[in-house]
């Protein structure tokens, strides 16, 4: 015991340091999404092959072990978009900071009174807000705004005369950049049918990135989050901007160690 302690090298030390920090970041970008369940069901397969082996099922045995012959392009077929949203992250140099905490929370007001106001007068709105992995090359069309961000700005832009009132509103790096665009729809058969459009292409572009997508009801006035994939409901303004100041607390915690 005392010998391996003995023999290991600084090189050895800052390989399993590199190891750790690649599966932990691996674990906080699958964190909450579908991944989680599939890695839950390869271990299940995985399971039974071992078993197999033990209890000599020898039929059972060759099937699962030509299937996991093919485990790489198995698993690079199921996780091609959370591997996807990985690389966008590394592009995106996970190492450097985002926005001020002071501009985190002028964005989260802005957002909140706007979609409170538009929910107030059943306005629809979609309004994508980008974290860490960039949604240029999933967005459809789309008008360049690069504005500051405002209440009043994102009300005009969803009221029912103005052209660009059907499409997503997407923020980037705390301003408006595009307004008008078109979002992938999700291809889940299991969603309720109260959901329209709007929600489908929220829950569409959150499979695809980590964004975060607002959904404003036109029907029920009803205010959604969706996030990797998944929606929150029924929101109010209380709840609205507690659950985005979850959704971007990491970014807000950074800067108060720093501080």
């Amino acid at each position: 015991m005392f010998d391996v302690i003995h023999n290991i090298r600084l090189l050895d030390i800052l390989d399993i340091c590199i190891v750790a920090f690649i599966i932990y970041r691996i674990i906080l970008l699958i964190k909450g999404t579908r991944a989680v369940q599939m890695l839950l069901g390869l271990a299940v397969v995985l399971t039974v092959y071992m078993g197999s082996r033990v209890g000599e099922l020898h039929t059972l045995n060759w099937f699962l072990s030509n299937f996991l012959s093919s485990i790489i392009l198995v698993i690079v077929v199921i996780f091609q978009n959370d591997i996807r949203r990985a690389l966008m992250h590394v592009g995106r140099n996970p190492f450097l900071g985002g926005a001020t905490y002071h501009e985190e929370s002028q964005l989260i007001e802005e957002l909140v009174k706007a979609c409170v106001a538009l929910a107030n007068r059943k306005i629809g709105a979609l309004i994508v807000v980008e974290r860490e992995t960039g949604i240029k090359d999933i967005l459809e069309a789309g008008t360049v705004l690069d504005a500051q961000i405002s209440c009043d700005l994102i009300r005009a832009i969803f009221m029912p005369t103005s052209p660009l009132h059907d499409g997503a509103l997407v923020v980037q790096q705390g301003r408006v950049s595009l307004a008008g665009c078109f979002l992938p729809l999700t291809q889940g058969s299991n969603l309720s049918t109260e959901l329209g459009t709007r929600h489908r292409a929220a829950i569409g572009l959150t499979e695809l990135a980590d964004a975060i997508a607002i959904v404003v009801s036109e029907e029920t006035g009803k205010i959604s989050v969706a996030v990797n994939g998944g929606m929150t409901r029924n929101l109010d303004a209380t709840s609205l901007k507690k659950v985005l100041g979850r959704l971007l607390e990491p970014r807000k915690s950074k800067l108060k160690k720093k501080g």
